[in-house]
């Protein structure tokens, strides 16, 4: 099967939605299927089978800002890539984002399936109602990828859902060399914004040990700010923006992994990838985290910005090897079962629904 992947964001910059369509691709060429992704890029593309489609724009949305690529020389890469390619189907993520996946909902006859990821709220819909219900029963099959997502896409747009959670290139994980550390370390990953919460976590260093280290990878509108305010703090590593490879070290590498996030995940992908790694997690208590890591179980949750009980819940996996190795087992088998190949072969499934002949 011939199957597009497009994706709304940029591809050469770290993000949810782009790991997720590179993974699935990577997967599904590994089944023996031709995958393509089609999207924008702001560099050289990251990876084999990959038509850049353009720069993005930085976009504000959902506390984030959102790499996309909205105008006309976009769309008219994507309307040549969609005429050469002469895919089977195609699979739009986010596919109502202005840019290449929406130009891909009005302009393709090819049969089309739409993954929505976002959750929360969602302006476009709102303003661009009833449009965005018309654009989207231009897709023959709907996909989110939580309920929170399921629940306000149907809400925005109506139409029925396929829950399909994400997945994660388990092995790249579990095999990656762990990077080497000097004493108990954390390691937080994520884009520098308010949402995130990483100035919760460097609040709550002063409650943990003198001789933790803190790696923080990653950068945003907030890097400046935080490293004038806690710079000083001989504890903290700034690791500024990391590859894939990097990430995977480093998550085998930490003895925590924090995910201190206030609000707006719609899945804890990063949660998965540091069970696939081995490594215990203290991750704030949001519904698009609890989802996937179970409290007591496959890490430790705590009331999002409350940095006292994020510092004590780090202290008491450093201090508690035993609680530490009971995470680890477990959200080492819940990793396994969001596996990346295993979300590839329901994904053929509903192409084949989609496309028959």
């Amino acid at each position: 099967m011939r199957v597009g992947l497009v994706c709304p964001y940029s591809l050469t910059l770290p993000g949810g939605v782009q790991g997720q369509v590179l993974g699935l691709a990577r997967s599904l060429r590994a089944m023996g299927h031709q995958a393509r992704v089609l999207g924008p890029c702001d560099g050289p593309p990251p990876d084999v089978a990959v038509t850049p489609l353009g720069h993005c724009v930085p976009l504000a949305a959902n506390g984030s800002v959102a790499p996309i690529a909205p105008d006309a020389s976009c769309a008219l890469r994507t309307i040549r890539a969609l005429r050469d390619e002469e895919f089977d189907v195609l699979h739009l993520h986010e596919p109502l984002v202005p840019g290449p996946t929406m130009t891909t909902v009005i302009a393709a006859a090819t049969p089309k399936i739409g993954t929505f990821h976002a959750a929360g709220g969602s302006a476009a819909y709102r303003w661009l109602f009833p449009i965005t219900r018309w654009m989207a029963g231009r897709l023959a099959l709907r996909c989110a990828v939580s309920e929170d997502a399921r629940d306000m896409a149907a809400r925005h747009l109506g139409g029925d859902y396929e829950l399909l959670n994400n997945g994660i290139e388990v092995e790249r994980f579990s095999k990656a060399t762990p990077w080497p550390t000097t004493g108990p370390t954390v390691f937080f990953v994520g884009r520098h914004e308010p949402r995130k919460g990483l100035a919760v976590l460097l609040d709550a260093l002063p409650r943990m040990p003198s001789d933790l280290r803190l790696w923080v990878g990653g950068d945003g509108p907030e890097t400046e700010t935080l490293k004038e305010q806690y710079g000083n703090d001989p504890r903290v590593e700034w690791l500024g923006r990391l590859d894939d490879e990097q990430v995977a070290r480093r998550l085998r590498g930490a003895d925590v992994f924090c995910a201190p996030s206030l609000h707006g995940e719609s899945f804890g992908v990063v949660l998965l990838e540091a069970m696939a790694a081995q490594t215990p997690i203290v991750a704030s208590d949001l519904p698009g985290y609890s989802n996937v890591a179970r409290a007591g179980h496959d890490a430790l949750l705590v009331p999002p910005g409350d940095a006292d009980a994020l510092a004590a819940a780090i202290v008491q996996l450093l201090e508690r090897p035993s609680l530490a190795e009971c995470l680890v087992a477990s959200g080492e088998a819940r990793a396994a079962e969001f596996s990346m190949d295993l979300l590839a072969e329901r994904y053929l499934e509903l192409y084949a629904d989609a496309s028959p002949n």
